[in-house]
């Protein structure tokens, strides 16, 4: 079969390669799937492995700092690189740090731990080629006035993986040991490597082009730099020395990073992206969108299970509705977008997420379940409305050349602004429950009496966490009446 890279332009009237993307689909889907699987399970690995916090957080930091790393090179690679063979790599690295990180507790105690660290690293490089590879193979199998329903579809993986992963993970946990969670994932993964092998085909040859070494250590500085950088902020404060050192490196080697790509006759990342209005657009309202709906993913768990008493179980199946629904609008907004464009879509669902996200920031102690799960499922459909129409609005406008370089930066400034997003609204979250807690042990002073200070002043944190999201979708919103539907720039097909 010849990838969609390699077709000709009188041969673009051709179906659309479907086994060859029902392939890398499923390949994303293991990847996507096992990023949200292991977060449950980090409690119980601190007690097998007798590691704390700050240990064990590297599970998900190194995931973090690899994938960011990483993905700005894919650019490089997509364009240098048959399909086939960077899926069979991406797979590969996959399958064996899947296998690393599942047989890690057979490891005497002082390996254990390294041993399933080295797994995830290695199963991140193999994550961090499979999603901008499938995008890019999405865009340049289908023309723009199908390409909504496809991505719809492509949505539909992306976002169905991680809702079932918190809720999949927390049932496995509560009858199998957590390796259960790796060795679960190793067959299928192996199955697809195998598909891979003997259903994909290419034609195209390596083409003369060498990394540029500069341009690949100030992009792992930077990027790494800045990711590590707002991960530490959210967990240890401003004021750690691995921020203080992390974020302004990071910044610098960014500065000089951009400056050489701009130099440069074929640069590794092409911020050229950046001169087309739609795609500039499109990414700043999908890093507030990202930013803005990390408040959820890390407040709504701390609110039931610390300020409510549910149990982690009971707090995956609240959320879960909400993720299936999302997922599942994902589709059904593809259509949406090719029939009507994206600014119809991207302000309702504005509308939808700022209105859900300000309800969240009034919850209470007595909040029910049922009101949690609705308000949530709602949240949830607006952010489908938004984030695939919005971002395949973007990528549309870039001429073909530019369409690796396009969906590596999408991925690029996704990871960076989650990271921004978590540090941000922890330090406000901090903040707001300081001052809270003043303002309630005064009054107990006074004799106002109530319940327990500390639970009062995190939810009041929360709230006013909340509220602050609320304000970047406004903004978001804002900037979504400017969306306008694009048409590629021109230029050659790659």
């Amino acid at each position: 079969m010849e990838t969609p890279a390699e077709t000709h332009p009188a041969e673009q009237k051709r179906k659309p390669p479907y086994g060859m993307l029902a392939v890398l689909m499923i390949g994303a889907f293991i990847s996507f799937l096992n990023n949200t699987l292991l977060n449950v399970a980090l409690p119980s690995i601190m007690a097998d492995l007798s590691v704390g916090p700050a240990v064990v957080q590297w599970l998900t930091t190194g995931f973090m700092l690899i994938n960011g790393i990483l993905i700005p090179a894919t650019a490089f690679l997509i364009e240098n690189y048959p399909v086939r063979r960077l899926f069979l790599a991406a797979m590969s690295l996959f399958v064996l740090g899947t296998v690393l990180a599942g047989n890690a507790p057979l490891f005497p105690p002082g390996l254990a731990f390294p041993v399933l660290l080295a797994g995830r690293m290695v199963q991140a490089a193999g994550s961090a080629i499979m999603m901008p590879l499938l995008m890019n193979a999405m865009l340049v199998s289908f023309p723009v006035e199908r390409r909504g329903a496809a991505m719809g579809v492509f949505g539909l993986i992306l976002m169905f993986a991680p809702a079932i992963g918190p809720t999949l993970s927390g049932w496995i946990l509560q009858y199998h040991h957590w390796r259960m969670l790796f060795d679960m994932l190793l067959p299928v993964a192996a199955a697809i490597l195998l598909a891979g092998l003997f259903l994909l085909r290419d034609r195209k040859a390596r083409t003369g082009d060498r990394l540029d070494k500069g341009s690949l250590l100030l992009s792992s500085i930077g990027f790494g730099g800045l990711l590590y950088g707002f991960s530490m902020a959210g967990s240890q404060g401003w004021s750690s020395p691995h921020v203080l050192v992390a974020l302004p490196a990071g910044a610098l080697s960014l500065a000089l990073f951009i400056r050489r790509q701009i130099r440069m006759a074929r640069p590794m990342l092409n911020f050229g992206v950046f001169r087309h209005p739609m795609f500039s657009l499109a990414s700043a309202i999908t890093m507030i969108l990202n930013m803005a709906m990390f408040s959820g993913i890390l407040l709504l768990p701390i609110y039931m299970q610390t300020v409510i008493g549910f149990s982690p179980l009971h707090s995956g199946l609240t959320l879960l509705p909400g993720a299936i629904l999302n997922a599942a609008l994902s589709p059904v907004n593809g259509r949406l977008f090719d029939r009507y464009g994206a600014r119809v879509l991207a302000v309702t669902g504005l509308v939808i997420t700022a209105v859900t996200t300000f309800l969240f920031s009034r919850l209470t102690l007595e909040t029910g379940t049922v009101w949690l799960m609705a308000v949530h499922a709602l949240r949830m459909a607006g952010f489908s409305m938004v984030m695939m129409p919005v971002s395949t609005n973007g990528l549309n406008q870039l001429p073909p050349a530019l369409y690796p370089h396009g969906t590596a930066m999408n991925n690029t400034l996704n990871q960076v602004s989650g990271a921004i997003g978590t540090a941000v609204l922890m330090s406000v979250m901090e903040i707001r429950q300081a001052a809270h807690a003043r303002e309630l042990a005064a009054e107990a002073a006074a004799g106002a009496g109530g319940a327990d200070i500390a639970v009062r002043a995190m939810l009041g944190g929360i709230n006013d966490t909340f509220f602050a999201s609320g304000m970047l979708l406004v903004l978001g919103l804002v900037l979504a009446f400017f969306v306008r539907r694009a048409r590629p720039a021109g230029g050659p097909r790659p």
